[in-house]
């Protein structure tokens, strides 16, 4: 994967890093814990401009937030307390716990937004939430941009810090990211196994 990877950038160049970083954020095909620091490695060889990469990887990530954005916003609360409450058990989540989160994020707003793009997984559709509660689309996209720079602009930097080294682990990196996704799979089906609805 980190071949294609190097490829798809080198060849693309800035673009190739948006759009790899958009489709990151829609549906993870590729983490972007191997999408920036191979960035920055391509940068790192000359390629590219180590500025440059973390903008294209900002603005492609903040690209990928808008579906999630605007599929929080046409569901509304109610509705999706509706889906809750019917398929709890596949969203694993009882009405109950998505109340509390609800009120939860409300609290925190564009801290829980920043906080949220840190953490993988979640910052895929950490702005849904944001949706839902019907934050203003401004608000959204400056506190996700603010957690989306520091996470792509750290990733990138490890990659552009490692240079030639990075050729050495790139398949280390490889079996880590397989292995995170294989962990996910299993939490959500072990949760959805073991998933018990709140009191009614």
């Amino acid at each position: 994967m980190s071949e294609l990877i190097i490829d798809f950038i080198g060849r693309w160049s800035y673009f190739g890093i948006a759009l790899l970083m958009a489709l990151e954020n829609i549906f993870p095909p590729i983490p972007s814990e191997l999408i920036m620091p191979f960035a920055g490695y391509v940068a790192a060889r000359g390629d590219l401009n180590i500025a440059g990469v973390v903008v294209a990887g900002v603005l492609g990530s903040l690209a990928g937030t808008l579906p999630w954005y605007w599929l929080g916003r046409s569901i509304g609360r109610e509705r999706l307390a509706r889906w809750v409450g019917a398929r709890g058990r596949w969203f694993t989540i009882s009405p109950e716990e998505l109340e509390r989160a609800e009120r939860w994020f409300l609290r925190r707003g564009g801290w829980a937004l920043l906080a949220g793009r840190l953490v993988p997984a979640v910052r895929s559709v950490i702005s849904m939430p944001a949706g839902v509660a019907a934050m203003p689309l401004p608000s959204m996209l400056a506190w996700s941009a603010c957690g989306t720079l520091l996470w792509t602009g750290m990733l990138a930097g490890l990659g552009f810090a490692l240079e030639s080294r990075y050729e050495r682990i790139a398949g280390f990196v490889d079996k880590l990211s397989m292995a995170v996704v294989i962990l996910l799979v299993v939490s959500y089906a072990w949760r959805v196994i073991r998933f018990r609805p709140g009191p009614r």
